[in-house]
């Protein structure tokens, strides 16, 4: 018995641990301050430039919702992120009616800013309408590292028994390599931190450490670190860069910014979305991220019918009346249907 027990306690806490791992994503987060519950987290601008034209563009003012007190909305109100933060070179926007036309003026402008198609325009609704408006930003990046670095083995990462590809500078690479990293600082094995020259006007900041906090106070960290790290910022003959390549897509809904009415207008957020594609190897970086947001004008929700039950099966009344007449000429209570179906006729 204790055996079994045994054995049930293990399969409870094996299936315990299988399913915290399947529950395990990566978070798309709004805001360089969100916090998340994921290990996982990635965060672009482009989301905040779509909010920004909503503010300024469309909604005039900061975005409240008459029935709903947003955290998320109040921290995007703050516009922490701007377009002025980037070249203008790496982003379009814009904003407009919903129409046709609108969608082939976007599929036309990044078409010819970027050579790229967008992955989320097909998803929305194009049919024009009174007050419905769409609001569009596409993020692009794609640069190359001063020199490709080298290929390394594959190998494991942390604690996965899975190989992945890595790239970087071991001791038979070319010593040019070691020019294009700036250390920050080397505080421990586990807490260092480098940044990585590009061949534009672009920096890879890579910073090593356990910490699990919002990305903002991890970027902050890594440079009050740097201020206050003494030791040689070159890369020396002897050190050494691994790095793993990174491929990811993901897209995300934030949906709790949808459906509620806004303070000051007829309108609503039908729909919010933005999509990260992210690339990194040993050549460089490439980076696209698309945003869009429908805004409608909102009626009424209809309150959700139940089904209705009209089952007469206590007691009940009955009556009859002429249509032109004010009172009826006959009524009728049932108390006990048998014992009135008693008295019928035969």
């Amino acid at each position: 018995m204790k055996k079994l027990l045994v054995l049930l306690c293990i399969l409870l806490l094996a299936g315990g641990a299988a399913m915290a791992k399947t529950e395990k994503s990566l978070d798309v987060l709004p805001l360089l301050a969100s916090p998340s519950n994921q290990a996982n987290r990635v965060w672009v601008g482009t989301f905040q430039l779509v909010w920004n034209d909503l503010m300024d563009g469309i909604v005039k003012g900061p975005v409240k919702f008459e029935d709903y007190k947003s955290p998320l909305a109040k921290q995007l109100n703050k516009q922490k992120f701007k377009a002025d933060q980037l070249s203008e070179d790496s982003y379009y926007k814009t904003y407009g009616e919903t129409s046709p036309e609108l969608k082939a003026q976007i599929e036309t402008a990044i078409k010819e800013k970027f050579n790229e198609t967008s992955d989320i325009l097909n998803s929305f609704d194009w049919t024009p309408e009174p007050g419905k408006y769409f609001i569009y930003a596409m993020l692009k990046k794609d640069f190359k590292f001063l020199t490709a670095f080298d290929k390394l083995k594959p190998a494991r990462f942390a604690h996965s028994f899975k190989k992945v590809d890595y790239f970087g500078i071991d001791e038979n690479s070319d010593k040019v390599l070691d020019n294009m990293i700036n250390v920050l600082f080397y505080n421990s094995k586990d807490d260092f931190a480098i940044a990585i020259r590009t061949d534009g006007n672009d920096i890879v900041y890579l910073y090593r450490t356990d910490d699990d906090k919002t990305f903002d106070k991890l970027y902050s960290d890594m440079f009050m670190k740097k201020a206050y790290y003494e030791g040689p910022s070159k890369f020396n003959e002897n050190d050494e860069l691994k790095v793993p390549n990174i491929n990811l897509y993901r897209e995300k809904s934030f949906d709790e910014l949808c459906n509620h009415k806004i303070k000051g207008t007829d309108m609503i957020i039908s729909k919010a979305l933005e999509t990260i594609d992210f690339k990194m190897d040993n050549q460089g970086v490439k980076l696209k991220s698309e945003a869009a947001m429908a805004v409608t004008t909102c009626a009424l929700i209809p309150e959700k019918q139940e089904p209705r039950k009209f089952y007469f099966n206590d007691t009940f009344v009955l009556f009859l009346q002429e249509t032109d007449k004010i009172k009826p000429y006959f009524a009728l209570r049932v108390d006990d249907v048998s014992l009135i179906n008693k008295t019928g006729r035969k």
